[in-house]
């Protein structure tokens, strides 16, 4: 005989809620999994903190073999496409040309990323030689540079096949690495992943600033200002007493808080 669903009280929104996702805000309840990767979701996440599908979401992405595997089929077809690139432009170059350019080319080990300072000539650190944090910080940067030229097949692709699986292999991710994450998803044009990073930093520190500051962007990049508008507020109310711990990401990323911070002010004083 069907008996009553049992109800319960949504952690998100606090309705009253029954299932696997509140019917008010679609929030994920106790024994929620992903429709898209078939993560288990914390109660109260609206995101997938793997893949970035919205929690309730009835359109489950395909099945791919491997461990709990993110949708990056796409980077298949660019990495064929910049094989093909690289190999007719090194028939025409001499050997050892990198592609558009050393300042643009993708990262290989003992051939990219100079060192501050170093000579003409010579040659780069291996990477395959760093930690995995330094390697993280060193892929962080070029993608970086390459945003700021303008060069975004390149971020694109330096994302989906170096930087996102060196994070993948370092999982369980911290504050400071879930905002590197959903920074170079919003410069690589992935509003899903910086949202699904800024929601699981804010549901574990609400008032971390960089998590508001992620939050604040990735709302703009969904045209919803409202909601870019308030955690601008939340983030200036937060200011003074996060400053003062001083936190290794706060202190790593002092340039992006001082600008975020600037930006909100101008735009609700």
């Amino acid at each position: 005989m069907p008996t009553a669903a049992t109800t319960t009280t949504c952690p998100s929104c606090a309705a009253p809620a029954s299932g696997q996702f509140c019917a008010s805000c679609g929030a994920s309840l106790a024994g929620a999994i992903c429709a898209g990767c078939r993560a288990s979701l914390t109660p109260g996440a609206r995101f997938c903190h793997r893949c970035g599908t919205p929690a309730g979401s009835s359109a489950p992405r395909p099945a791919r073999a491997g461990r709990d595997p993110l949708p990056w089929a796409v980077a298949l077809i660019a990495l064929c496409a910049l094989i093909a690139l690289v190999g007719g432009q090194r028939f025409a170059a001499a050997r050892g040309a990198g592609l558009d350019a050393p300042q643009n080319a993708l990262p290989q080990a003992g051939l990219d990323f100079p060192a501050a300072g170093a000579q003409p000539g010579m040659r780069a650190p291996d990477i395959s030689a760093m930690s995995p944090q330094e390697r993280v910080n060193r892929l962080y940067d070029r993608i970086m540079a390459l945003h700021e030229q303008g060069r975004t097949d390149s971020v694109r692709f330096i994302a989906l096949n170096m930087f996102i699986p060196q994070l993948r292999s370092m999982e369980p991710l911290d504050a400071h690495l879930r905002y590197d994450l959903g920074r170079v998803g919003e410069v690589a044009g992935t509003a899903d992943v910086a949202t699904a990073q800024a929601d699981t930093i804010l549901r574990e520190q609400p008032n971390h600033l960089l998590g508001l500051i992620l939050a604040s962007r990735a709302a703009r990049m969904r045209g919803d200002e409202p909601a870019a508008r308030e955690f601008d507020r939340r983030a200036l109310a937060a200011e003074p007493a996060e400053r003062v711990k001083q936190l290794e990401e706060y202190v790593a990323h002092a340039a992006d808080i001082t600008s975020a911070l600037t930006e909100a002010r101008r735009i609700i004083r």
